[in-house]
């Protein structure tokens, strides 16, 4: 797992999660109860996974690179826990602030830095 949290602010993720997105990069050693874990496909590159039992949202994939971000909210985290970086800060709303300040980048930002790593994210 990464040190840092992400912060996505862009529309999906205030439907799934009521406002901003807050995850953890990495891989964990085990999911206990894979059995009740739900996986949907969210959009042409990402899916998306919440227990069917509890209903926790638990994981976003981003399917050119299959890398996993787990919602920060799921761990005991070390105090001292950052913001790595904010993404879609254009779709923000005005409703709520992030105090620690981090890197900020807009949608079209996000995007053309992923092309450019050569990423695609289909039709």
């Amino acid at each position: 797992m990464q040190a840092e949290v992400d912060i996505c602010h862009c529309a999906m993720c205030q439907r799934w999660g009521g406002a901003f997105y807050a995850g953890v990069k990495g891989e964990v050693a085990e999911v206990s109860g894979e059995d009740a874990v739900t996986v949907y496909r969210s959009s042409h590159w990402a899916e998306r996974a919440f227990c069917g039992t509890c209903g926790s949202n638990l994981w976003y994939r981003f399917l050119p690179t299959g890398g996993r971000s787990f919602l920060a909210g799921l761990f005991d985290l070390p105090e001292g826990f950052g913001i790595e970086q904010q993404i879609f800060v254009d779709e923000k709303p005005d409703w709520y602030d992030i105090a620690q300040e981090s890197p900020m980048l807009t949608g079209p930002e996000v995007i053309a830095e992923a092309m450019a790593q050569g990423l695609s994210f289909g039709d």
